[in-house]
């Protein structure tokens, strides 16, 4: 099977982190067909920059899921199609089950009738829970502190079987915080609601919310405020395209940390962007958020030996600097206009 021009299914792929993989696999030479509800994705992004089949519908919908894999002579699929709000997940735990666990199922049961079996997952360091020692690395145990991080070990551990039984192979990569935007400012970070730092900070830069919150400033860090580990979305998309080929030429299935093995704090994401966007940014300070560990940084050691990846994007500076020029073409002209 030839690498390049084969179709690969991505659920998921007018989300951010989707749409992102999209772009990469269309610039790698690869054909495209998303799969997408669009609860949380968007169908113009789709339409006018990714130029891709879109079908809407659920990865729980396995009618639509066989017609898919009888339509098109899929080799692959990447799996975005998550929810992804930690506190949601808290809350509403069947949401998330349902969606990220059986959906995922029926998706492999759907692959194995069709007899495609190669899969690219969309995991997450969620699933390791309070870290034990930083940097994290794949071996790391995983004891995850929410529904999120548990729906996601739960496909993890699902894979591992799958393989056994079927000769499934899969690449699971878990990512750290995801952020940036496409340098060329055709994609970018839009979610609604938003949780994500450095969109909040630009969305206060926007006049679209009054101040930022840095919740709690007593960590044991050199500031006292949270540090996470950054990675650009274009860097997350290369990895899904690299361990894409590494399945394809035969790779054994296996776990990836998509880090950086460095972070930033909350307090230089502010600094940042105010350097970066020449304005001052109002800040209100909070308590603590319960479960919010101190630093959350993660290894690429293994990613960089077996796949050949490392960040290109690694400087907080070019991150925020492609993320304030999506939102400032995705939300200024709608900001002046009111």
């Amino acid at each position: 099977m030839s690498e390049v021009n084969s179709t690969i299914l991505v659920t998921g792929g007018a989300g951010y982190i989707g749409s992102h993989a999209v772009l990469a696999l269309k610039r790698a030479g690869y054909r495209v067909v998303i799969l997408d509800n669009l609860v949380y994705g968007h169908r113009e992004l789709v339409e006018t920059i990714l130029d891709v089949e879109l079908v809407m519908g659920d990865t729980r919908d396995r009618p639509l899921l066989d017609r898919l894999f009888q339509t098109h002579a899929i080799a692959a699929v990447m799996h975005f199609a998550a929810y992804a709000y930690v506190g949601e997940s808290v809350t509403d735990p069947a949401k998330y089950y349902s969606n990220n666990v059986i959906g995922t199922l029926t998706l492999l049961e759907a692959m194995l009738a069709a007899g495609v079996k190669t899969f690219v997952f969309s995991s997450t360091c969620a699933t390791y829970g309070i870290p034990q020692q930083l940097p994290l690395t794949e071996d790391h145990p995983q004891n995850p502190i929410n529904p999120y991080g548990m729906t996601k070990l739960m496909v993890e551990r699902m894979l591992v079987d799958f393989d056994r039984a079927y000769d499934f192979k899969s690449v699971s990569f878990r990512y750290f915080n995801a952020a940036g935007a496409d340098p060329t400012g055709l994609l970018g970070e839009d979610h609604d609601p938003e949780t994500h730092l450095i969109p909040l900070v630009l969305q206060t830069l926007l006049g679209m919310r009054q101040s930022i919150a840095i919740y709690g400033t007593d960590y044991p860090t050199a500031d006292g405020t949270c540090i996470r580990d950054y990675i650009h979305v274009n860097d997350l998309a290369s990895a899904h395209v690299l361990g894409l080929e590494y399945l394809l030429k035969g790779g054994k299935s296996d776990f990836f940390n998509l880090g950086s093995g460095g972070g930033f704090s909350v307090k230089q994401v502010i600094e940042t962007a105010e350097k970066v966007t020449g304005q001052k940014i109002p800040t209100q300070i909070g308590d603590r958020r319960p479960g919010d560990p101190p630093s959350l940084v993660g290894s690429c050691e293994k990613a960089a030996k077996i796949l050949g990846w490392t960040p290109q994007y690694p400087d907080l500076e070019a991150i925020i600097s492609h993320a304030w020029q999506w939102h400032q073409k995705r939300h200024g002209s709608a900001i002046a206009g009111e």
